[in-house]
């Protein structure tokens, strides 16, 4: 595994992240099996596990901080969200209020068993509410030694370059993959900027080749279905990289991989799964490097 600087934070990450998230962090999925994958990727050098307070209805945090549990949290980057929760029925809330937000951050600290959080980040904040008063909470949080770096999620770029220039936060976490090449503008400003950046959904949500649509278990099921009902333009656009699986020395996955990689000014690449193959596929992605005439074929079907 290799490690790289996370912007001006101290913090260094592996370039490989997990996400403890949606399907991984569901009752409906295994807890022994959860659990393994994340002892696994410690044992294979991953120092980045990323989640959030609404995740998986709110179970994804807990079960990480299972899993967890007397395991070194030496060199451990943990990442959680706030600014969102489950409600129940299936219903998030967005409320990133002072007071919300710090409430987020003690319960996350709880529910994780850490006394520090080593990044915490806004999940999705419009910008009218990245003020003063919510600033000053993010400080308090910090000076009480709960917090160590900030950061926003968000894939809408006016958010980001908004936040590009709040010397408050120290790191972003965007949508970059093959499927979204004109985010690296905006990478490139973050990193001149100091700021940490890291790719979510660096897979594209197993779209860019049809991945989302090879079903063999529930948890595909699942996948399928919801990238269908949320994200179908992306499902047909990630059709162009089908060829991304006939990489030489290399799967579509680590190819998808080495693609985010290939921009040095990406921290981590953030990928989640529910199976231990794929773990193992994904973590030997680090290192790898794409071949100028796949880079050039990559060019081609994004339109460059």
């Amino acid at each position: 595994m290799l490690y790289r600087p996370l912007g001006a934070t101290g913090l260094t990450v592996s370039e490989i992240g997990f996400g403890c998230a949606s399907f991984w962090g569901k009752p409906v999925f295994d807890e022994g099996q959860a659990l393994r994958l994340v002892h696994a990727a410690l044992d294979q050098g991953v120092t980045f596990f990323d989640t959030g307070a609404s995740y998986a209805r709110g179970e994804a945090e807990p079960r990480l901080g299972r899993a967890l549990r007397g395991r070194s949290h030496d060199g451990l980057v943990i990442a959680t969200k706030a600014g969102t929760r489950h409600a129940g029925g299936g219903r998030i809330v967005r409320d990133v209020s002072p007071a919300a937000i710090v409430a987020s951050a003690e319960a996350s600290l709880k529910r994780l068993g850490l006394e520090t959080l080593p990044l915490l980040q806004l999940h999705g904040p419009a910008i009218p509410e990245l003020n003063d008063d919510l600033a000053a909470a993010l400080r308090a949080l910090q000076a009480r030694g709960l917090v160590r770096a900030l950061g926003v999620n968000s894939f809408d770029p006016t958010v980001i370059d908004h936040v590009l220039g709040l010397d408050l936060f120290d790191v972003v976490m965007i949508d970059y993959n093959v499927l979204r090449p004109e985010r690296e503008p905006l990478i490139a400003r973050a990193a001149a900027r100091g700021k940490g950046v890291l790719a979510g959904m660096a897979l594209a949500m197993g779209h860019a080749g049809g991945q989302v649509l090879k079903l063999r278990g529930l948890q595909d099921l699942w996948y399928a279905a919801r990238g269908l009902a949320r994200h179908r333009g992306e499902v047909a656009a990630g059709a162009r990289f089908g060829f991304l699986s006939a990489t030489p020395g290399m799967s579509g996955a680590q190819a998808s991989l080495a693609y985010v990689l290939a921009n040095p000014d990406v921290a981590c690449a953030v990928v989640g799964t529910t199976r231990l193959g794929h773990l193992d596929e994904n973590i030997a992605a680090s290192g790898l490097a794409l071949g100028a005439d796949v880079l050039a074929r990559i060019r081609r079907a994004q339109g460059k």
